[in-house]
């Protein structure tokens, strides 16, 4: 094997694989061991800038915090962005390569493929170990040939797999042998274990599966992870809704619209965990419920995002919600949106053309081929007064005020961003993050009319729920044998298990 390598694979998505390698990641580091996450192929629209300027999954960018190192593109080398039904963008080594479908995508695959081995072999020469984490299922037949994500990395990487199931969605013994069972010979050799994740009740009443399990299959069950309530951590993908809601009094209301192609979603989580907010994710189809704010997130294809916003009932609404003294935001896609037009001539979301936006700010938007990845520091001004502000842009389109427009970011660069409406109903920014920042948060939701001294400190919270997830494995997993797998006979594996470093 390897040394001092370990890849967590899943029967389904979101089956808890990032997670997992979070946490033990943590565990790692906590025993004094230097870790890096590493996941060579992810396909998903929440981004983030790593330390050396590139893009690459938020999940990564998590992980890397629980091991307390600084995100880098080496950390996750390939990163599809669907863009479409059949096409995506997709970014190798932290730069965009273009858009491609399926087809063209899979015949570029070896040379992926040696940008994925290259990122792999630069992070081997610096940590202690190495924690994978694959995509989707590896029994997903019809993606095995050429696969860089699942067993087709572990195979050629020589690492060990241990599998993880979902319990709570169901079928948790038929996705584990079923997955086994769809692998080849080798590829089931190198599965050592598995982990059972969001387990509710009795486990009592678990212990004979688990051992028909074990002698099923041959492979131990290396831990039953239970539901974690009340758990707070940024999604891979998925729209989180989960939040804290203060019933006592009426909450102040905050709607964002999901665009078929939304991204960055988790921008809003310091909103989401607010306790005087009540974020509610809204589908397009759906028309805009009264509310204090509304907020344009970002998207992968603004182009075909805005037409199917401008096809829906929620112009009118968003016209009205500022008509009745409602505040609107745009950030980065959503802030493009709210402009006169958005063109990309060299089609670089999708066909050449121009569309018509939603002419709520005099700004319009050319897409180009350059994508701005920044990492940006300054403060944010609104109503005279002033917030730290810190965050990343991420975005091809360039946009230009058709009339002197007021600022609203101030960079230490003395570069600004943002724009506020003259009547002060319109915040537009391509500042992700930007709520993070507990100030800043504070400040834009004072802007909106929500009086409290309430924040949340999305940077706090995610250190405290990253050490709750550690101290959960710790107690829910047989650590000492998930750790012997990185390679029994260093003294990496030894330093790990009797908590020093080696």
């Amino acid at each position: 094997m390897t040394p001092g390598t370990l890849m967590v694979q899943g029967t389904t998505s979101d089956a808890g694989k990032s997670t997992l390698v979070a946490a033990l990641g943590r565990v790692l580091v906590r025993r004094g061991l230097s870790v890096a996450p590493f996941k060579p192929q992810n396909m998903a629209l929440n981004s983030a800038v790593g330390e050396d300027g590139g893009e690459l999954g938020r999940a990564q960018a998590l992980q890397a915090l629980a091991c307390r190192v600084t995100a880098h593109t080496d950390m996750n080398p390939v990163l599809i962005k669907p863009s479409s039904d059949i096409g995506a963008q997709i970014i190798v080594q932290g730069k965009v390569l273009g858009n491609m479908n399926a087809d063209t995508y899979h015949a570029y695959k070896p040379t992926v493929k040696a940008a994925v081995f290259d990122s792999f072999q630069r992070l081997l020469k610096q940590y202690d170990a190495i924690v994978i984490e694959g995509a989707g299922s590896p029994a997903e037949i019809n993606l095995r040939q050429g696969d860089i994500a699942n067993m087709g990395f572990a195979e050629e990487a020589d690492c060990p797999v241990i599998i993880i199931a979902d319990i709570d969605k169901g079928g948790v013994f038929a996705h584990l042998v079923g997955t086994l069972e769809l692998l080849s010979p080798s590829e089931q050799a190198r599965v050592k274990g598995f982990v059972i994740n969001k387990f509710r009740g009795d486990i009592h009443l678990l212990n004979p599966g688990l051992a028909w399990l074990t002698k099923r299959t041959g492979r131990p069950v290396l831990g039953v992870l239970p539901y974690i309530q009340d758990f707070y951590i940024d999604a891979e993908d998925a729209i989180s809704t989960q939040q804290i809601a203060d019933t006592a009094e009426q909450p102040f209301t905050i709607v964002v619209p999901v665009f078929p192609r939304i991204s960055n979603h988790t921008d809003f989580d310091p909103l989401r965990l607010h306790p005087r907010v009540n974020l509610q994710f809204v589908s397009l189809s759906q028309p805009p419920p009264p509310c204090d704010l509304i907020i344009l997130p970002g998207s992968k294809n603004v182009r075909a995002d805005v037409t199917v916003l401008l096809n829906s009932a929620w112009p009118a609404a968003l016209r009205k919600h500022l008509r009745y003294g409602g505040k609107l935001i745009g950030i980065c896609g959503g802030f493009q949106m709210l402009g006169s037009q958005i063109c990309d001539p060299l089609a670089i979301e999708g066909p050449a053309g121009t569309t018509a936006a939603l002419g709520l700010l005099p700004v319009s938007t050319e897409l180009a081929p350059a994508k701005s990845l920044l990492k940006k520091t300054g403060s944010l001004q609104l109503d005279n007064k002033k917030a730290v502000a810190n965050g990343y842009e991420i975005h091809h389109g360039i946009s230009h005020a058709q009339t002197p427009l007021r600022p609203a970011v101030f960079f230490n660069d003395e570069s600004t961003d943002g724009y506020i409406s003259d009547d002060n109903q319109i915040f537009g920014t391509y500042l992700h993050g930007i709520l993070d920042e507990p100030e800043a948060g504070a400040l834009i939701l004072n802007w909106a009319g929500l009086t409290t001294s309430e924040v949340v400190d999305i940077d706090q919270l995610r250190e405290s729920q990253l050490e709750r997830l550690a101290d959960i494995a710790e107690e829910h997993l047989d650590i000492d044998s998930i750790l012997s797998l990185l390679n029994s006979d260093t003294d990496t594996a030894k330093a790990a298990t009797e908590g020093r470093c080696s």
